[in-house]
């Protein structure tokens, strides 16, 4: 049994795992920054620890400062969250090795799942279809990499193999520039991820983002809580997530699924998981892309329309006390929607805008209406940090009724003090095309001056 969670992060998810051990009857320590000491997650914890200068790299990145004090603290767990070191294999293991639980799949498996490459090839093996695409090329070497292009074809993404979230992926649309992405590309992964390894793919031109929630049980089973599709992006980073997926071939849905647990399978996975793939519009063919080895950004989509707490889930799980959960018991009720509120300026590439939240009002919560925020009313948005202010859930009981509610909600969002995408968000959602199910992964690039009102 557990009984203390050190939550190794910060803001919303940190809030949102506190609510978790609240539930579980478990006390929650937070860790922050110097430039977080005021935020909610802080003050809401049973007890708190300042771990570092605003730098993420001095401060959430920080393992060992981290592991010091959950020993500190007494806690028995550690919950990474998503993001920061929440796909270290590293951080997994040096916390299993301090004598503390790890909310998480086994580090062998994050290590595994972590290089994308890799990744392809443990999919491949179980028979899952994969982008076409190449071998690694190290950091510091793109001898081949020309000839690689030419056979897989234009258009392509350069990718780096530790990357995610969108960060470390280039598009590439003719050769004379593939050498120069490459090694700019390689450049960038060594720094943020400490590994500059890339491959290329493939670049299906219109795709739909589709990702399986999936819950391993370390005995070569697991099951799916369905799909989220993440087509609506700006610089591959998500921005809209609904469940269930519309206009989803149900054939397709059930061999999609089915090939999300067969990956999970194949590498006795333990814990949350999601496994994204890319739907070919054309074709109906789909690709896997990869398995994020945490808990996702969008994950309250899934919890929406399930009914689960997928982080009561992870912490159960750890402890060996969830109760066994089969294919059967799993349901889908309605339709949900997610909608990613950023401090940024849409019409300006959709820069950070950071600054002090004047204003910082939402529609009241309940009625198929949440709100995931790691700020109040007061609070100074930082540059430190990834520039998301608020994810706001929807349930409706039709994709059409949540689509209402959404619009409806985010028209009484008040902010001041700071740009956002709020207005944008409205757009497209009223857009013709996400009303009609049809967006694809270059939505927001083709109707862009659309959205933002240019």
């Amino acid at each position: 049994m557990l009984s203390k969670v050190l939550i190794a992060n910060r803001g919303e998810i940190a809030r949102r795992i506190i609510r978790s051990c609240r539930r579980l009857g478990l006390g929650a320590v937070a860790v922050y920054s110097e430039a977080d000491a005021g935020l909610a997650h802080v003050s809401e914890s049973d007890e708190a620890v300042c771990i570092g200068p605003a730098s993420a790299r001095e401060s959430y990145l920080r393992a060992e400062t981290i592991i010091d004090a959950a020993r500190r603290c007494g806690c028995d767990a550690v919950h990474p969250g998503y993001g920061f070191l929440s796909e270290n294999a590293e951080f997994a293991q040096a916390v299993i090795e301090a004598g503390i639980h790890w909310i998480g799949p086994r580090p062998e498996t994050i290590e595994a799942m972590g290089d994308k490459d890799r990744a392809r090839a443990i999919a491949a093996s179980v028979g899952v279809p994969i982008v076409p695409g190449s071998g690694r090329f190290e950091n510091g070497s793109v001898e081949g990499v020309a000839e690689a292009a030419v056979e897989i074809g234009y258009p392509l993404l350069v990718k780096a193999s530790a990357g995610g979230g969108g960060i470390g992926m280039k598009r590439v649309d003719a050769l004379d520039d593939i050498v120069a992405v490459a090694e700019a590309t390689q450049s960038m992964a060594a720094k943020a991820f400490g590994d500059g390894t890339i491959f290329l793919e493939k670049l299906v031109p219109k795709a739909r983002h589709l990702e399986i929630q999936v819950f391993g049980f370390g005995n070569r089973e697991g099951i799916h809580l369905f799909e989220r599709d993440c087509s609506v992006q700006r610089r591959f980073q998500k921005i809209i997530e609904e469940s269930p997926a519309p206009s989803f071939n149900p054939s397709v849905r059930k061999r999609m699924t089915e090939a999300a647990v067969d990956v999970c399978r194949a590498i006795n996975y333990v814990g949350a998981g999601t496994v994204e793939f890319i739907l070919d519009v054309d074709t109906q063919d789909f690709y896997f892309l990869e398995l994020n080895t945490r808990i996702q950004v969008e994950h309250p989509v899934t919890e929406m329309v399930t009914g689960l707490d997928l982080v009561a889930m992870q912490i159960e799980c750890a402890a060996g006390t969830l109760m066994p959960i089969s294919q059967s018991d799993i349901s889908m009720t309605g339709a949900a929607i997610e909608c990613r509120l950023y401090a940024e300026k849409p019409d300006r590439l959709f820069m950070p805008s950071p600054g002090s939240l004047e204003r910082f009002r939402f529609p009241e919560e309940g009625d198929g209406i949440r709100i995931d925020t790691g700020y109040q009313e007061g609070d100074a948005v930082t540059p430190y940090y990834d520039p998301m202010i608020a994810k706001l859930i929807f349930l409706g009981k039709t994709r059409d009724d949540v689509r209402q509610k959404a619009i409806d909600s985010l028209t009484q969002v008040e902010i001041a003090g700071i740009s956002t995408n709020r207005e944008f968000l409205i757009a497209c959602l009223n857009h013709r095309e996400f009303s009609a199910g049809t967006v694809h992964t270059s939505f927001v690039d083709v109707h862009l001056k659309d959205l933002i009102g240019a």
